[in-house]
């Protein structure tokens, strides 16, 4: 394969998917390892994709290929049944946290009309509940990423600071076999973190497709969650694994899994 054509292939698949590994890509194109770190290499240099440790990923405005309105149409029945549960962990009073995401949208429609404090840099949750008059409902400042309708970058992560959450809902790009939570866009990987620091309860919503789902990026550990609330169809192994590591599973219509210790429902 010429190498134009295999750096073409390369780029197709590091956006598809967010993030991908030097291993990975040498099966799927048939090539050396070697030969893919020598690709990744110059693609790095020529600012088109991010080199990292084992592989590579996508740029931050790489997601432009994949606008905000185009991922919410997917999966919508999924999403909704996470965002459906996980309204029922909120209370009248509570100060909520919200990443951005499509998920995370789809359970901000369901706060509406709750008297309930939202904190967001989802430009999409600013949408879904502006007009609401009974919501009280703060955005963090920080850079515009477009694409994505979300706000990031160093001002976000100050102002997260200033933030005491009852909950916080986060989401990811895909939860590992072994309840590792990843990501693929490296704007995004701070302010979750920051997130996490900033409340009493964190959530994370992740849907069936999620399993493993893509990301080269760690966020945290399984260890660091309280809940994750996910649909029927998530990995069954994935899901025992977060219960073991002390987080409490709850999958939309499906079996309640409690962190270790504690009895199953």
């Amino acid at each position: 394969m010429l190498q134009h054509i295999r750096h073409a292939a390369i780029m197709q698949r590091v956006r598809l998917a967010g993030a991908t590994s030097v291993r990975d890509l040498a099966a799927q194109l048939g090539v050396s390892p070697s030969t893919i770190r020598r690709d990744l290499e110059v693609l790095n240099r020529d600012g088109t994709l991010t080199r990292v440790r084992g592989g590579a990923l996508a740029n931050l405005d790489a997601d432009g290929d994949r606008p905000f309105a185009t991922v919410a149409s997917v999966d919508e029945e999924d999403k909704d049944a996470v965002a459906r549960r996980a309204a029922d962990l909120v209370d009248d009073g509570d100060v909520v946290l919200l990443d951005i995401g499509t998920t995370t949208v789809r359970l901000a429609r369901r706060l509406a009309g709750r008297r309930v404090t939202v904190v967001t840099s989802s430009l999409a949750v600013l949408d879904a509940l502006r007009g609401d008059p009974e919501v009280e409902l703060l955005l963090l400042g920080g850079m515009v990423r477009r694409a994505y309708h979300s706000l990031v970058g160093v001002l976000t992560e100050q102002a997260l600071r200033q933030v005491c959450a009852d909950h916080v809902f986060l989401s990811a790009s895909g939860v590992r076999p072994d309840g590792q939570v990843t990501d693929s866009t490296l704007a995004e990987v701070p302010l979750k973190r920051a997130m996490m620091a900033a409340g009493e309860q964190v959530v994370l919503l992740v849907d069936r497709q999620k399993f493993p789902g893509t990301g080269a990026l760690r966020v945290c550990g399984p260890e660091e969650l309280d809940v994750v609330v996910t649909n029927q169809g998530a990995d069954p192994a994935t899901l025992d694994a977060l219960a073991a590591a002390g987080t409490t599973v709850l999958a939309a219509g499906g079996q309640t899994r409690r962190a270790a210790g504690k009895e199953q429902a």
